[in-house]
């Protein structure tokens, strides 16, 4: 609620608070692929299938995903 209020003083200004926050999700998102990616069973996986195979098994989840987005 507070967070609203401060918003609608400044104008919808962004605020160091939300710079923060936007920061520090990234860097979650960074630590938690990285803890991902050093896992040896997922390195192989990868290994064994290539990053281009990784992105063709990727594109009809993301086709459907947009498409029920879309409804």
């Amino acid at each position: 609620m507070d967070a609203m209020i401060e918003r609608g003083q400044n104008g919808g200004e962004a605020t160091d608070k939300d710079t923060l926050m936007l920061m520090s999700g990234i860097a979650f998102l960074v630590f938690g692929a990285g803890l991902i990616l050093s896992n040896r069973s997922v390195r192989r996986y990868i290994g064994q299938m290539g990053p281009g195979g990784l992105l063709q098994a990727a594109v009809p989840d993301v086709e459907r995903y947009m498409k029920l987005r879309a409804m």
